[in-house]
């Protein structure tokens, strides 16, 4: 491994575990394939034997090398086995409906409430597209070799599952009746056991795998696992903590903490968003809401999450780091850039932002 990307394992590490502060982060993302553009499309909807997309992310993973190598940058390469949002909702017996210019989606499997409590819990081992995810991110361990870091499928919590398998307006209109908001808690119970057991099986599997699902940069494998809740935006604090906050509770204590990815106009839940133990990584996706700058009202300084962000433009960027209190750490990763534009961008990012001598004083 080169030795710049153990230096930035270090320093990442660092960043994530609230050590001495030495910087912000920042992380050139060269372009990649999306899953609708392959020639076989998404590998855990397909009957094609997974080997068909194992050079894909191989040389997704061969480019990040080589823009760092290029570029120095703060990141450390890592394998994408990317999927769509669908892979949970699918387990349970979801049809995947395909679009020719965007990520698959799972479509509703239960109209209602008793349609609802009839979907029974699946075993991850049976479900396809679990299994194919297992299978490919083995042959791709194999391919580049155990010190190669792997990324993860995408990672939904239960509660972001149940709303896919259950039709939405009825599954919110259930939220506010007891009854129905029962089997809410009931659908959205056995999602979350689904998830869990499949963060387990994964981490036991791939213990070289980031735990960040999006923006899909390296955060240190021991760290909590990192999930996505974006139906949260759509409803009030009190029901986000009555059906969402117990699962990411759990998860957070089982694993001695939680990331979050949530592209929800969201900021009335960031105060319950702060109940979560170890709460270490945010992903805020500000286009769905109401700019980058609220991060900053609800978690500024010493003690809150690393914000990761991608797809900031860079008077925000800019902004985040003038305004925020000290102590606050930031990952900023440009996504999808060419050579040229990244060296223009890093350089511009490391002027306001330095990384200091004490990334290189840890060093052997």
């Amino acid at each position: 491994m080169a030795a710049s990307i153990m230096r930035n394992e270090r320093f990442l590490r660092n960043l994530f575990q609230q050590g001495p502060f030495e910087g912000h982060a920042f992380i050139v993302k060269p372009p990649s394939t999306p899953i609708y553009e392959l020639p076989y499309y998404d590998f855990t909807l397909s009957d094609k034997p997974v080997e068909a997309w194992v050079s894909w992310i191989v040389e997704d993973y061969e480019r990040q090398v080589a823009m760092h190598e290029a570029l120095e940058d703060d990141g450390v390469p890592c394998a994408k086995i990317t999927t769509g949002t669908h892979i949970y909702a699918q387990a349970f017996g979801a049809s995947v409906h395909p679009y020719e210019d965007n990520n698959p989606a799972a479509m509703p499997v239960a109209m209602n409430a008793q349609e609802a409590d009839a979907i029974p819990e699946p075993d991850i081992w049976k479900a396809k597209g679990l299994g194919r995810i297992f299978e490919l991110a083995s042959l791709v361990r194999e391919r580049l070799g155990p010190d190669a870091y792997l990324g993860q499928p995408d990672m939904q919590t239960g509660f972001d599952t149940a709303a896919l398998l259950w039709e939405k307006s009825d599954f919110y209109c259930a939220m506010l009746d007891e009854d129905g908001a029962k089997a809410v808690e009931r659908l959205a119970g056995r999602c979350a056991r689904t998830f869990k057991r499949f963060v387990e099986a994964y981490r036991e599997e791939f213990p070289r795998a980031t735990p960040m699902h999006c923006p899909g940069t390296w955060a240190p494998p021991e760290m909590g696992p990192w999930a996505s809740n974006d139906e949260c935006g759509a409803f009030s604090t009190e029901l986000f903590e009555r059906f969402c906050l117990p699962e990411m509770v759990d998860l957070a204590e089982t694993w001695g903490g939680f990331g979050m990815h949530c592209c929800a106009a969201a900021e009335h839940q960031f105060e319950s968003f702060k109940k979560i133990p170890g709460f270490y990584g945010f992903n805020r996706v500000a286009a769905a809401g109401r700019g980058y700058g609220t991060l900053l009202d609800h978690f500024s300084g010493p003690g809150n999450p690393v914000h990761v962000l991608g797809w900031v433009p860079e008077d925000d960027i800019r902004m985040l780091i003038a305004k925020a209190d000290p102590g606050t750490r930031f990952v900023f990763v440009l996504m999808g850039s060419e050579l040229d534009e990244g060296k223009r961008w890093l350089d511009e990012m490391r002027r306001l932002s330095p990384r200091t001598d004490a990334a290189d004083q840890n060093a052997p």
